[in-house]
């Protein structure tokens, strides 16, 4: 797989980690241009949904090197699911990157029915993905990556100390905004692009309610919505950006808004991951 991606992704290596939920991922990781003329320790900045996500993000390594840019080095970690797993990315991401006990919604169940009725979708894998989004561990997830994954890349690559940063998007995004508010370390920069808060009675709301007074200090957030999100014809996507906004209301109002950074991007929700990413980087992964 390594030699396969060499010839698609220059500077990306490949392997597969079991963690200690039995559960196992496919990794991806790109170095930067000029990595292997250096000696110097580099920030690790996480990328999720990685069956999706590596072909869209991880070229844009190279913005590193863009004069007009100021995007400091890093060295990008990609995240998603291994062997026969991979192909049913789309439902496994339900488990690990919502958060657990977040409700499921009648607008999503809605989705789906519409889907199976359309035939885009069986009613066995309408079955699958409900019962994913019934019993969620983005909490173990979240320990995978802090405590197995992260130490383990230390051991085999030049890793800085600090400056590590952890970007999601759709239900990834959501996940992000919890690992925020987890306070995980060992990021610092947290990008949540068009975060997938699809219930006005999510988790994410009481965990923005219970947030301290006291800012979290060097931990920054960054959100990105897309205009065809908030203004488009579809009903979920309208309700996850109002659901989004009003998070970031939520934390203004918590007084956090020197935390927080946002964009409103001219993209769809399937459009918009790479501008969403590259807004991350420029926002909180500066020189």
């Amino acid at each position: 797989m390594s030699a396969l991606l060499h010839g698609c992704f220059a500077d990306t290596e490949y392997f597969e980690l079991t963690a200690r939920s039995g559960h196992r991922y496919g990794v991806w990781v790109t170095t930067p241009p000029g990595y292997a003329d250096s000696s110097d320790p580099l920030p690790l900045i996480y990328v999720l949904d990685g069956n999706w996500t590596v072909g869209l993000t991880a070229p844009l390594i190279v913005t590193q090197a863009d004069p007009y840019l100021t995007i400091a080095p890093y060295i990008q970690v990609t995240v998603g699911y291994a062997g026969a797993e991979a192909a049913d990315w789309t439902r496994l991401r339900n488990r690990d990157l919502v958060p657990p006990g977040e409700p499921v919604g009648e607008e999503m169940v809605a989705v789906l029915a519409a889907a199976r009725d359309a035939g885009s979708m069986t009613q066995e894998h309408m079955d699958a993905y409900l019962a994913e989004l019934a019993d969620t561990h983005a909490d173990v997830f979240l320990g995978f990556l802090t405590d197995e994954l992260h130490p383990h890349l230390r051991s085999r690559l030049r890793v800085s100390d600090s400056g590590h940063g952890l970007f999601g998007y759709s239900y990834g995004g959501l996940f992000t905004l919890y690992a925020w508010l987890r306070e995980a370390a060992p990021f610092a920069t947290f990008g949540a692009g068009s975060p997938g808060v699809v219930v006005a009675d999510s988790r994410i709301f009481g965990l923005v309610d219970a947030l301290p007074a006291a800012g979290l200090g060097a931990r920054r957030l960054h959100v990105t919505l897309n205009e065809a999100e908030l203004l488009g014809a579809v009903p979920l996507y309208r309700g996850v950006a109002r659901n989004a906004l009003a998070v970031v209301e939520q934390l203004h109002g918590k007084g956090r808004a020197g935390d927080v950074s946002s964009a409103m991007l001219r993209e769809t929700h399937l459009t918009g991951l790479q501008a969403s990413f590259l807004s991350y980087l420029k926002t909180c992964h500066s020189r």
